[in-house]
């Protein structure tokens, strides 16, 4: 195959996906902000953590599913890839069923445990309470995108993320400024824009006619626990961004109050967009990664890997010059005050130091997981939020303000691409040692 050619045709797409499900939570932050002001905007901001969990489960199990279903593509075992197809979707099932219930009965004590008080407790409680009502179709929905991919419809599965952030756009302008509804609108404009993103993907499973198996020949168990084995890691690159944002609203109340919860707020928004859009990057490369690996062409998985590379670090310069520059107006966004708009401009620019050392760690990441090698993979994700957890409960006392918190996040970010180097070096034995079965003129 002509990788270069294959790589955009997956990781453009991807991206666009990634981003578009990242604006989800801006969009109602945009129009709670704008409507019902700071506390408003802080509300969400502190509910986000929540409503991306469930985001998170979905693609968790779903790119686990689905790097088990290209492998076994890869190695011409069709029955056991619709094997894992079936798997994931009872296990999207299920979980959709168990964190539906654990949020609409202890969402208010765990948004309590987040930083949430007063009023901003009300509105985040509010929101979390609708959110809830469409988590199924939200995990079942990021689920099977992965499994899209997965079957060449990467365009398919950007064109089920583009209808329902459309949706989502229109109804929080019709819930949130019409109407209005406030709080509960946005939460349920959210959930009926997943829902359609859902819809679009139950059509392209009817259409292509790529039906599951759901007969597990007595090894359901370990289906299942190949999925989530393999599924903890891009679960945890997906929610990673969110741990860094409970960690620091949590500081921020801590050393600089609710001014420092509201300034933080557009700033994890715009952050969250940029790590989609690197993300976007490593899981549009991992089909052909995965299928590659399967396939036995080590030098062809090489080449998406180190091309993924090159392209997720000039998306992380772009959006970094952009956002330097933008950095005065990036909070009226947002419909912030005056006060509020002016910090963001002082502050942004430490979160956009770390933005080329998170494009190094998330494709390495990928690799990792999309080649199994699952163990290297939990090590870079969840050793980068146990970093910063550590620089937290030792930088802003050290420097005595909430400045401490927020240098803690690009150091963390610093330490994570040095470890990701590190695993990549020792990987690399490894590969010399693997012999390749393809035609390595392809490589272009």
């Amino acid at each position: 195959m002509h990788i270069r050619k294959e790589f955009f045709r997956f990781v453009i797409p991807s991206m666009l996906a990634f981003a578009l499900s990242g604006i989800y939570a801006i969009a109602d932050g945009f129009f709670v902000g704008n409507a019902m002001g700071d506390d408003a905007l802080a509300a969400v901001n502190i509910a986000y953590p929540l409503t991306a969990f469930l985001q998170a489960v979905g693609t968790g199990i779903g790119m686990g599913g689905a790097i088990e279903y290209a492998i076994n593509a890869g190695n011409q075992n069709e029955n056991r890839g619709r094997q894992y197809m079936g798997m994931a979707i009872l296990l999207l099932g299920g979980f959709s069923i168990l964190f539906t219930a654990l949020f609409l009965f202890a969402g208010p004590q765990i948004l309590g445990l987040f930083g949430a008080s007063g009023e901003i407790l009300e509105y985040s409680s509010e929101y979390l309470r609708f959110v809830s009502y469409g988590a199924v179709f939200q995990i079942a929905g990021t689920g099977l995108v992965p499994f899209i991919r997965n079957m060449g419809g990467a365009v398919t599965a950007m064109a089920a993320m583009v209808t329902g952030f459309i949706t989502n756009i229109v109804l929080d302008y019709l819930f949130v400024w019409v109407l209005p509804w406030g709080m509960m609108g946005a939460a349920v404009a959210t959930a009926i824009g997943q829902a359609m993103t859902f819809l679009v993907c139950l059509v392209f499973f009817v259409l292509k006619k790529h039906a599951p198996s759901f007969q597990f020949d007595g090894e359901g168990g370990y289906l299942a626990s190949r999925i989530l084995g393999v599924g903890l890691s891009p679960f945890g690159l997906t929610y990673s961004p969110n741990i860094t944002l409970i960690l620091l609203n949590k500081s921020a109340v801590i050393f600089g109050g609710n001014i420092a919860v509201t300034c933080y707020a557009p700033i994890s928004y715009i952050s969250a967009v940029v790590m989609l859009l690197m993300q976007g990057v490593s899981d549009g490369s991992q089909p052909l990664i995965s299928l590659a690996y399967g396939e036995g062409k080590h030098d062809t998985t090489k080449a998406v890997r180190d091309l993924a590379y090159r392209f997720a670090f000039g998306v992380a310069v772009d959006c970094s010059v952009v956002l330097f520059l933008l950095r005065g107006s990036a909070a009226h966004l947002f419909g912030a005050s005056e006060q509020v708009t002016m910090l963001v401009a002082q502050i942004l620019p430490i979160f956009i130091i770390g933005f080329v050392f998170v494009s190094v760690s998330r494709v390495t990441t990928a690799y990792f997981y999309a080649t199994g090698k699952n163990l290297w993979a939990y090590i870079l994700i969840y050793g980068e939020p146990l970093t910063l957890c550590i620089l937290l409960l030792i930088l802003p006392n050290a420097m005595g303000s909430v400045n401490g918190t927020w240098v803690s996040v690009p150091l963390s970010q610093i330490i994570a691409m040095l470890l990701s180097l590190l695993l990549i070096h020792k990987n690399r034995t490894l590969e010399h040692q693997l012999p390749s079965h393809e035609d390595k003129s392809t490589i272009a």
